[in-house]
């Protein structure tokens, strides 16, 4: 019985490591310009891998990038990490429906290495998952990622000094190329975006907040006030 339950979580790893390739391959690229980024941000390699083995959060280590050029301190950094990870609670309880009953110690240890990616290809898999199946998902991804936040630092530190100046400007690039197709879609994501930077505008250019936690207070009030607003219309649309 027992040498079944080790024959079939090897299966389910061998099949989760296959399932993850793709993951893997998609991350490369991203990965990549991460730790080329982080090089001219002026992180060191250590830095740049050890953020990417921590933290494993493509989206907060874009951002604390931001923060960090900034000169935001350690508390905005975790707090800004926190609200854009936020999401990973609801992740995190969808996902434990899904799984095979487990220990707290092998859940803690898959929930480290949630992503939406990864929890895409667990969540859509037929009936239940084996923890051997997301450990396999998730080891490749993760090894993608932190491997490849390495290559990038090193690619970087090889470019000249004026291009790696420039690659500063990629930073703020990338985050208007992951906007764009967004506002394209959904009519409130123009209103989020517009109300943050409108409210970002406001803390900074005042003085009222510092960089950091002006962006973390326009996040909240921007997404609060959009929910509260699209609530109303729809309230009034069924009247």
């Amino acid at each position: 019985m027992q040498m079944a339950a080790v024959s079939e979580q090897k299966s389910g790893f061998r099949a989760g490591i296959k399932a993850g390739v793709s993951i893997a391959v998609g991350y490369l690229p991203v990965a990549l310009t991460f730790g080329l980024l982080a090089k001219t941000t002026g992180l060191t390699l250590f830095e740049s891998v050890l953020m990417s083995l921590l933290v494993f959060a493509g989206a907060a280590q874009y951002i604390s990038l931001s923060l960090i050029a900034a000169g935001a301190g350690a508390a905005v950094i975790i707090f800004n990490t926190f609200i854009v990870n936020i999401r990973h609670f609801l992740m995190s309880a969808s996902l434990n429906e899904k799984m095979e009953p487990e220990t707290r110690a092998k859940k803690s240890i898959y929930a480290f290495g949630l992503t939406d990616e990864t929890f895409t290809v667990i969540a859509t898999r037929e009936g239940k998952t084996t923890t051997g199946f997301a450990f396999g998902v998730m080891l490749i991804a993760y090894g993608s990622w932190v491997i490849n936040t390495g290559i990038g630092h090193v690619i970087g530190a090889s470019l000249p000094e004026f291009l790696q100046q420039a690659m500063s400007i990629a930073l703020y690039a990338m985050f208007v190329g992951l906007l764009v197709p967004s506002l394209k879609k959904e009519m409130k994501v123009v209103y989020l975006a517009g109300l943050a930077a409108v409210l970002n505008s406001v803390f900074t250019l005042s003085g009222l907040l510092d960089t950091g936690w002006a962006i973390a207070a326009s996040t909240l009030i921007s997404a609060m006030a959009v929910e509260v607003m699209m609530g109303l219309r729809k309230g009034a649309e069924l009247k």
